[in-house]
């Protein structure tokens, strides 16, 4: 059976919008290290689990890529692993090496991880990731945290809780980016304190 895992980048405060990097003018900080940490993640996972919005951003941005130097690893990943998107307006088929997932998005992600032995990735922070929190289905969680407060921007999962989570490992790299990996703790697990 796969593993669902929310995978996000965001600042120390939470802000998850629109991640530019620091270079030009945004809070996503990046270092050799922690580009490989999460190249190793998406090449270990099956596939990956999408929102429109996501789908729409993500499909755009990472053709683009292919041949920007530094990112040709990565964006060879990125673009050819399969996707698997959840939409109530799009229709098939799709590009970007994407499938469309019928009815339900809780249920059709329960049927992708009884078909994946692997990692499912869901890269982002938005509806998709609140619905399938809410229906039980994460298995873990990944934040990538650039050394930032951000002024500005939607913070990361605002209006979902209490979910109360236990450490899996925490790596810091030497930019200061900080990896936390976070697993939903047992029902009845009592709160720290």
């Amino acid at each position: 059976m796969g593993r669902l895992i929310i995978n996000t980048g965001m600042t120390a405060n939470g802000a998850f919008e629109a991640p530019a990097p620091e270079a030009h003018g945004g809070w996503l900080v990046t270092d050799p290290h922690s580009m490989q940490a999460g190249l190793e993640m998406w090449r270990a996972a099956d596939a990956m689990v999408l929102g429109r919005r996501t789908y729409e951003g993500l499909s755009k941005a990472w053709p683009a890529l292919a041949g920007a130097p530094g990112f040709e690893a990565y964006a060879a990943r990125m673009n050819s692993m399969p996707k698997y998107v959840a939409s109530r307006t799009l229709s098939g088929p799709l590009e970007w090496n994407a499938a469309l997932l019928e009815g339900d998005p809780a249920g059709a992600v329960t049927a992708l991880k009884e078909e994946h032995s692997g990692d499912l990735i869901v890269p982002c922070a938005g509806e998709l990731a609140r619905g399938l929190i809410t229906a039980g289905l994460v298995d873990e969680f990944w934040f990538t945290v650039s050394p930032y407060l951000w002024d500005s921007g939607p913070r990361i999962f605002d209006g979902i809780g209490p979910v109360r989570l236990e450490p899996v490992s925490t790596t810091t790299f030497p930019s200061g980016v900080v990896r936390l990996c976070y697993r939903p703790a047992p029902q009845g697990a009592p709160a720290a304190g």
